[in-house]
């Protein structure tokens, strides 16, 4: 027994004595910064209908060029979203397997590419990305294609190139069903103007947060670095309100009953491009090719898959090649 009464004697001064020596409990991570909202460089360029016109397509293999590289390598590296449900998503149910609208037109790139042997998971690799990421992944060489819901506009194609239009979308918000179903005096939601002073998220790296400040110059901005990274903080209650894409918004409000895209007019056209290298122009070409085999048809099949039931049923057709195509 008075060994016993020692060792708790003993336990207790060597608790007061590391007590007295400032030891403290394991400390906690700190809450990782939010992204950065730095605005890309200025361009003086103007965004019109020209932006959209894109290299004249063909489906020539041009030696030494790029679509023989992607061949003779054996696959077709493509920056893609794993979380945008609808357009790039990873399916849990199929061992996480990437599908999507933007997905099969990666597919229709590399058939066109391999031929009759063509396997997606032997020649395409897919390598999910941010929006942040498109640009320099492109400019570095270490992607062929980004397919990721990426709007042309005239200061990319400063950076990078981009095939024609593939998908023509649109802004809009989506908001709490709360909010979209108020009255005038409790803050109903009814266009951008209704969010000043309202936290709003879109992904850094996205033309979606411009848009909004340009139409409201009262919100205030919480960014993420990707659209499920908005849609978290809209279910914990951290911002009011999320724009993007209307094709992005309706797979977030599928997995969200206490969410709504309201029936508004857009407030920004978002023409979807398939981004490149500029210096891999035959392989810019070649997807406008295949684009242009898929019009009709397989585009309609896409479409009809992917996005026409979560568009309400709108009927789409796919873009026609803006002419005269750009000079190389």
């Amino acid at each position: 027994m008075n060994r016993l009464n020692a060792a708790l004697v003993g336990a207790i001064a060597a608790t007061v004595v590391l007590a007295g020596c400032g030891v403290d409990d394991t400390p906690l991570p700190e809450k990782p910064a939010a992204p950065s909202t730095t605005p890309p460089a200025a361009s003086d360029c103007t965004t019109d209908q020209s932006t959209l016109a894109s290299y004249e397509p063909s489906d020539e293999i041009v030696p030494g060029g790029k679509v023989e590289e992607i061949r003779d390598r054996g696959r077709l590296i493509v920056g893609v979203s794993a979380d945008t449900y609808l357009m790039g998503s990873a399916n849990p149910e199929e061992g996480n397997k990437i599908e999507g609208f933007d997905i099969e037109f990666a597919k229709a790139i590399g058939r066109a590419i391999f031929g009759a042997g063509f396997e997606t998971g032997r020649n395409i690799q897919f390598r999910v990305i941010t929006a942040a990421d498109r640009i320099p992944l492109l400019q570095s060489g270490e992607l062929d294609l980004v397919i990721r819901n990426m709007t042309i506009n005239c200061a990319r194609w400063e950076d990078i190139a981009f095939s024609q239009v593939y998908y023509a979308a649109t802004q809009k918000m989506l908001v709490s069903t709360i909010l979209a179903d108020g009255d005038e005096e409790n803050g109903e939601y009814h266009d951008p103007a209704d969010l000043a002073g309202l936290r709003v998220c879109a992904p850094t790296g996205s033309t979606s947060l411009d848009n909004i400040k340009e139409a409201e110059p009262e919100v205030i901005i919480e960014p993420a670095a990707n659209h499920t990274g908005c849609l978290v903080k809209f279910q914990r209650g951290e911002v009011d309100a999320i724009t993007g894409d209307d094709t992005v918004l309706a797979g977030l409000a599928a997995q969200d009953p206490y969410a709504v895209v309201p029936d508004e007019d857009s407030f920004s056209d978002e023409p979807y491009g398939i981004g490149a290298n500029q210096d891999d122009i035959d392989l810019v070409k070649f997807v406008n090719a295949v684009l242009e085999d898929m019009r009709g048809g397989a585009w309609d099949a896409i479409y009809n898959r992917w996005l026409r039931s979560a568009l309400s049923g709108v009927d789409a057709i796919q873009p026609a090649q803006t002419q005269p195509y750009r000079d190389e």
